[in-house]
């Protein structure tokens, strides 16, 4: 998990968890897009710039975070190379890896635990893509 590189980001409601999430992965090769403060933010200034950093290749893996994380996976998932997968519980970060080769997490902080938020992080890094009949169906996601 050391070697990759992640992109995270939050709104007002994710900073929090953004910044435990970023302080517990302890990454050099972690890039924080802000927020960086609990004053009320737009979740698409900070989503749009995780999901081209991940969609271009500069980073492996994005880390979104805000209230219900609807909002920035919708964002998020404006991108073409983005898939952007809402997770609330280790199973379905598990499965967004393996069957959707989701690229970013998005963490819902008014409705999970810290901990569970990092739980899921941890999840969702640690998971390989299955590909076979997945790689087929992921492959016809693009427009």
């Amino acid at each position: 998990m050391n070697d990759l590189r992640i992109a995270i980001g939050a709104d007002h409601a994710g900073f929090e968890y953004k910044q435990a999430i970023a302080k517990w992965l302890g990454q050099d090769n972690l890039k924080d897009f802000g927020t960086y403060s609990a004053d009320s933010a737009d979740y698409p200034d900070f989503a749009h710039p995780v999901a081209s950093a991940v969609e271009n290749g500069e980073f492996d893996f994005g880390i979104l975070v805000c209230g219900s994380a609807n909002g920035v996976a919708i964002t998020a998932n404006k991108h073409q190379g983005i898939r952007a997968a809402i997770c609330w519980n280790e199973e379905l970060a598990a499965l967004a890896r393996k069957h959707n080769n989701a690229n970013i997490v998005c963490i819902p902080a008014r409705f999970i635990s810290i901990e569970e938020a990092e739980k899921i992080v941890q999840t969702f890094l640690n998971t390989e893509f299955e590909g076979g009949r997945h790689a087929t169906r992921v492959n016809k996601i693009a427009c």
